[in-house]
């Protein structure tokens, strides 16, 4: 559950009692509840529950599922239950569009690859061959864009399909019992092929970095602004870990939690293997021109796709100044290149 909203404040100068931050979350073979991604790092570093602690100040890890972290994440920032999360681009856009004040706190991270799957005994052999076919495709989440990217390349849109707003649990069914023609979802394809019930006949390994899912961290502007120390204490906790992941060690270590947390070693592996995006490259937390253009596209999509009424002012969005001072204060202002 998440918690109850507003947050109670400490004695120790006005700050609140914790700082809580939302990410997805697993059940792991254990039983235990693990997060995954960057969140995963950060929880296992401690440094950042031991910076808080010494101001008296708890962290809190919000755990959301992965079939409805976009709801779950805007409803909590809705009901300011929490302050911080880690979830993907296009929602973060929604969020914004219908009155919610986020911005991005720290870029990177996640880089996840996006892939079109048909079934097993399919003779479709790219998009074109599903014109006018039935695609599983969850709206809203951030893999919708890059199914739109394959779309625009290949001179099609989103009417050419027949979209079946599916969770991934209901895609992966849908296609693997031919209630679909294709699915457009995450590394869970490869679980689909294990099963021999379906194929992959695209993925975003090779086209540019905008053809992938991001998963970023996202902060409640408010909250930003009324508590900058913690803020920068998040960001740096994040830009920390980004660089620890980025290193050749930490790519094992990275795939150990993923493990852990639930998914198949084999599945992290295949998902990493044979991309063009460079490691290091994934986890730079920079407010790149690139980055700043992804997000005007994809403010851009969500206007011309109705998912939102208004346009984002997509400057609004950013708050780089944290992550700036982390590069300095850790002094990694040269270690990635934009």
């Amino acid at each position: 559950m998440l918690p109850l909203a507003g947050s109670v404040h400490a004695a120790n100068g006005g700050l609140p009692e914790s700082v809580r931050i939302a990410a997805v979350a697993r059940n792991a073979t254990s039983g235990k509840t693990l997060f995954s991604g960057s969140s995963a790092l950060v929880v296992e570093q401690r440094w950042l529950e031991t910076e808080l602690g010494k101001l008296g100040v708890k962290l809190e890890w919000v755990p959301v599922t992965t079939n409805s972290v976009a709801a779950q994440v805007n409803e909590a920032f809705a009901n300011k239950s929490i302050d911080f999360a880690q979830y993907g681009d296009l929602p973060s856009v929604i969020a914004n569009a219908s009155g919610l004040r986020t911005q991005l706190v720290v870029p990177g991270g996640s880089l996840n690859n996006t892939y079109l799957v048909v079934p097993a005994n399919s003779t479709a052999q790219s998009i074109k061959d599903l014109k006018g076919k039935k695609i599983a495709l969850h709206r809203g989440r951030p893999w919708e864009y890059p199914f739109s990217r394959l779309l625009a390349a290949n001179g099609m849109r989103l009417s050419d399909v027949k979209i079946l707003n599916l969770n991934p649990q209901a895609g992966a069914a849908a296609v693997a019992t031919g209630g679909a023609d294709a699915f457009f979802t995450l590394s869970d394809a490869f679980l689909l092929e294990d099963k021999q019930v379906g194929k992959i006949i695209w993925s975003s390994k090779k086209p540019p970095h905008d053809w992938k899912m991001r998963a970023e961290l996202w902060g409640d502007s408010g909250f930003l602004k009324k508590y900058p120390q913690l803020a920068q204490l998040v960001a740096t906790a994040y830009v920390r870990v980004h660089q620890n992941a980025s290193v050749d060690s930490g790519k094992e270590a990275f795939i150990r939690h993923e493990t852990e947390s639930g998914q198949l070693e084999s599945v992290v592996r295949r998902e990493l293997a044979d991309d063009h995006a460079q490691w290091k490259a994934r986890w730079a937390p920079l407010f790149s021109p690139a980055l700043r253009s992804h997000y005007a596209a994809v403010a851009g999509y969500a206007k011309e796709s109705r998912l939102i009424n208004k346009a984002v002012a997509v400057d609004e969005l950013f708050a780089p100044q944290f992550v700036e001072q982390a590069l300095t204060q850790l002094k990694l202002q040269n270690f990635w290149t934009p």
